[in-house]
């Protein structure tokens, strides 16, 4: 079994430089994030260890010594300065890509632009996305648009981990439901996010299994997977090598193997070195699975 790994995959700038932030910050005082900092299940255990909490503001209590830490998916300026003014001090770790798109929100809005959000309206970047702007219209699928209220004017953005290719579909098609309407779309889908997408893409064209690695929360780690199963290739979403199971590797010859951008290095070489020794096994568990068969057909 031949196993190939995707050029583009793994851990963003973004999430390694609020890992560095919030590391930085528990070895000075008690640290708080405000929700999960990156969604990663090993990544939380890491934290834990070091003495960091999950929790939001009204978890928080009286105390005004806790750094209070925004994770790397963002938060609303009015609940920045909701924390502040409580007397917590904050370490924004937001993306710069992720304040990116806030910053595109907000500009749209000031030149008049009725707000769209294209992603997914419960995860923590769009709610901070659309924290300042309650009026602003959150659509993912195609029946999402067809309640889209009419406006003269329409300003979209994206959710920064959204395939572009989806995210393009749904601007045209709103642009032909509302012919009438100015639609202006500013791209701030992320540059890790596409770099993952195309070598994904490129990985599938010579591979008959996928492993996507990452936490079953994240949403580039799940849309990897989605885009190869679009793709007509079998893809499994996997958050450690103890989740991979030997049988998915039966009777295959070229395994891609690539990894959200929140997934730690170490779990991509635990994930790798456990395909090895699968691999090595492969002839054994084939054997055994083919004299399960020949005895099983003379029962």
């Amino acid at each position: 079994m031949k196993i190939q790994i995707a050029s583009n995959h793994g851990m963003c700038f973004g999430v390694r430089d609020a890992l560095r932030a919030t590391f930085d910050a528990a070895k000075k005082a008690p640290v708080t994030v405000l929700g999960q900092l990156v969604h990663n299940s090993v990544v939380d255990q890491q934290l834990k260890t070091l003495g960091v909490q999950q929790g939001d503001l009204s978890q928080l209590g009286s105390s005004k010594t806790n750094e209070v830490v925004i994770s790397a998916h963002g938060a609303a300026d009015v609940h920045r300065r909701n924390w502040q003014e409580a007397g917590f001090h904050l370490t924004d770790t937001t993306c710069p890509l992720v304040r990116k798109a806030h910053n595109a929100l907000a500009t749209l809005v000031e030149c008049g632009y009725f707000p769209v959000v294209i992603g997914q309206s419960t995860h923590v970047e769009v709610r901070g996305l659309t924290g300042d702007y309650p009026s602003a219209y959150v659509v993912l699928e195609e029946i999402d648009i067809e309640s889209l209220p009419v406006n003269k004017k329409f300003g979209i953005i994206s959710q920064t981990t959204q395939p572009l290719s989806r995210v393009l579909e749904l601007v045209d098609l709103i642009k032909r439901r509302h012919p009438n309407s100015e639609v202006r779309f500013v791209d701030t889908v992320c540059h890790p996010t596409k770099q993952r997408q195309q070598a994904l893409e490129d990985l599938c064209a010579n591979s008959e299994l996928i492993i996507v690695i990452g936490g079953r929360n994240s949403n580039n780690t799940r849309q990897l997977a989605e885009t190869a199963r679009r793709l007509g290739v079998t893809a499994h979403q996997v958050e450690s090598a103890d989740d991979l199971a030997p049988e998915w590797f039966m009777d295959i010859e070229n395994v891609g193997v690539t990894a959200g951008t929140s997934t730690l290095d170490e779990t991509v070489r635990s994930v790798l070195d456990r395909l090895s020794v699968i691999t090595s096994e492969l002839p054994k568990i084939g054997f055994f699975a083919n004299t399960v068969q020949r005895l099983a057909g003379k029962v």
